[in-house]
């Protein structure tokens, strides 16, 4: 009980929403959606984009994977301000586990410009005012994020960093099996280098959750998400977390 109090407040303080009500895409109009998404999490003091059904079911994976004792470690591809690793590593301690490592996956220089023949939606967003000049490609810098994990006295050994576009560090990351891959690299490619650099180390029984899987009108994420299941023959249920997320549970 005092774990899970714990983990409540911290999603409360990661998205800024202890006072204030989080944007929520699903009841507002997409352009007052917008509006309030920019103020409250790119001009606020939110560590994290992500609402709060998100961090419930990142919680609700974490917990049942060690509960069930798969093994493997926790990796976000993707982590902005981060948030979500911050989570992950706060929910290791809150529930006990002594020994799995949080590996905080990003370019910490924004979104890779994407090739705008192979994929014109995303290089239009790229090139657009929202994404260059408001969104700032979703750029964070690393000493941010390790001030954001010190801040909640969560940085230690067994957080680490990968740093650089992730068809350069995934592949060759010293990982040996994962529990949870969170993949919110946003565009085609991000995802599908995430994809096949890691899913063969997620142990059966773990999750793979896609953060913008449902992005349709600016990303091609969905696209290579099924194209990596339809070529590794995985017929697991994607189940849905909101409008934008969903994930699966790799069975063998």
């Amino acid at each position: 009980m005092s774990a899970d109090l714990y983990l409540d407040l911290l999603k409360r303080v990661l998205t800024d929403t202890i006072y204030a009500e989080e944007p929520d895409r699903e009841t507002e109009s997409p352009g007052h959606f917008l509006l309030s998404f920019v103020d409250h999490y790119i001009r606020g003091r939110a560590v994290s984009m992500l609402p709060r059904v998100r961090f419930d079911n990142l919680q609700n994976c974490i917990r049942d994977v060690l509960e069930r004792s798969v093994p493997g470690d926790l990796i976000e591809t993707g982590v902005w301000r981060g948030g979500a690793t911050i989570f992950m590593r706060a929910a290791l301690e809150a529930y006990g586990d002594k020994d799995r490592t949080v590996w905080v996956a990003d370019s910490f220089e924004g979104l890779p410009e994407p090739d705008a023949e192979k994929y014109p939606l995303e290089a239009k967003a790229f090139h657009g005012v929202m994404h260059s000049k408001v969104l700032k490609h979703f750029a964070a810098d690393e000493e941010d994020v390790r001030r954001n994990f010190a801040a909640f006295g969560l940085l230690d050994g067994r957080v680490r960093f990968l740093k650089g576009w992730f068809k350069d560090t995934l592949a060759t990351a010293p990982i040996e099996r994962l529990a949870i891959l969170r993949l919110d690299g946003d565009h085609y490619e991000s995802t599908m280098d995430a994809l096949t650099a890691l899913y063969d180390k997620v142990s059966p029984g773990g999750y793979v959750i896609v953060d913008d899987y449902s992005e349709d009108s600016w990303t091609y994420c969905r696209r290579a998400v099924e194209e990596f299941r339809a070529s590794h023959s995985i017929d697991g249920p994607l189940v849905r977390v909101d409008s934008s997320c969903h994930f699966w549970r790799r069975d063998s």
